[in-house]
């Protein structure tokens, strides 16, 4: 008869809890990027400065997302182990265990969405209102400079093509010019800040397929990225 298993203490099971976490931060690149917006999110609520109400609001938001995506990473564990070969019921198993993460990720941008985008949008507005007086006709010319100017760096660097790979990212040089432009060109509007947000979500979507595709580097998106938006900042501002 085997001895009886002695059960963990209290310190042991946090120990126990404590390794789980660290070890999905370590492994899951989805929980490293949660964390990382979770920070941005708490240090903006201080910024703004958020009520109570409304903070633990954001509060129960971040921890429904990170609970979901260790759970999924527990469920995707666990079929691995499971099993050897392809099971359909293990690919259902970690089909909805990513639908419960993405339906908490979206609830948690709606929450984030409703608690900042007034005092946001308020900011934002007087800052743009000084920053933009120019026609929405220079978006074709601030699209085009930025063209050019991907295609020089990268002739001057000596690495990729003008439609593929080197420093900086054509694709996410474009696609941040364009968020740029809308959001200039949209002083009068007051569904900018509504449009804008939804311009710079497709923008950082293109950014991350160049990633994801292994195209660029993080580093090469990056610099496109500052790379459009400036030039179409200074475009609108230097007319």
């Amino acid at each position: 008869m085997s001895p009886r298993r002695r059960a963990p203490s209290l310190v042991e099971s946090f120990n126990f809890a404590f390794e789980g976490i660290i070890h999905v931060l370590r492994t899951q690149r989805n929980m490293r990027i949660h964390f990382a917006v979770a920070i941005v999110v708490l240090v903006a609520a201080l910024v703004v400065g958020v009520e109570k109400l409304e903070l633990i609001v954001l509060l129960l938001a971040i921890a429904f997302v990170l609970i979901t995506e260790m759970v999924n990473t527990a469920v995707e564990g666990a079929v691995d182990v499971a099993t050897t070969s392809f099971d359909p019921m293990a690919k259902l198993a970690k089909d909805i265990a990513a639908g419960a993460v993405l339906i908490a990720s979206t609830v948690a941008v709606a929450v984030g969405y409703l608690v900042f985008s007034d005092r946001v949008a308020e900011r934002s507005s007087r800052l743009l209102d000084r920053l933009s007086n120019a026609p929405a006709e220079l978006t074709l010319i601030a699209l085009v400079l930025t063209t050019i100017l991907v295609i020089a760096t990268k002739a001057l660097t000596g690495s990729g093509s003008p439609l593929r790979g080197g420093l900086p990212s054509g694709h996410a040089a474009i696609a941040f010019a364009g968020w740029m432009a809308i959001t200039l060109a949209l002083h009068d509007s007051g569904r900018r800040f509504l449009v804008s947000s939804l311009a710079l979500i497709m923008a950082l979507l293109v950014a991350q397929t160049r990633v994801e595709s292994g195209v660029h580097s993080a580093t090469e998106v990056f610099y496109g990225a500052v790379l459009g938006s400036l030039v179409t900042l200074a475009v609108f501002q230097l007319t």
